[in-house]
């Protein structure tokens, strides 16, 4: 039987793999769209725990402030604003402006 959560998370992924490239979303603007208003850290876990290899664009979310929530690597730079970059994302100084990039699918036709 399935488990409360399990519907919730596959509302996430089903969420998450609509992101389209070059915009990002926040962890609580995902919370909210699978109806859990104060749901961002639950979102984060479960993103945390996406098998390796996933097709989900993880690296489209992002927090709150426009930035990754991936501590930088000891080369100064982390994956996922590596990867925004190169779908079109400007980031500055370790943040995306959220006004120019952030997807709102609620907005669209």
């Amino acid at each position: 039987m399935d488990q409360p959560g399990d519907d919730r998370e596959s509302q996430l992924y089903a969420w998450m793999a609509q992101i389209p490239r070059g915009r990002v979303v926040t962890y609580g603007q995902l919370a909210k769209l699978i109806g859990l208003p104060n749901g961002a850290r639950w979102v984060g876990r479960q993103m945390g725990r996406l098998p390796r290899g996933s097709r989900l664009p993880w690296h489209r979310v992002i927090n709150a402030q426009g930035r990754s929530s991936i501590p930088v690597d000891e080369s100064g730079w982390n994956r996922q604003l590596r990867l925004l970059k190169r779908e079109g994302v400007a980031v500055v100084d370790g943040r995306i402006a959220l006004q120019r990039f952030q997807w709102n699918p609620l907005d669209e036709g």
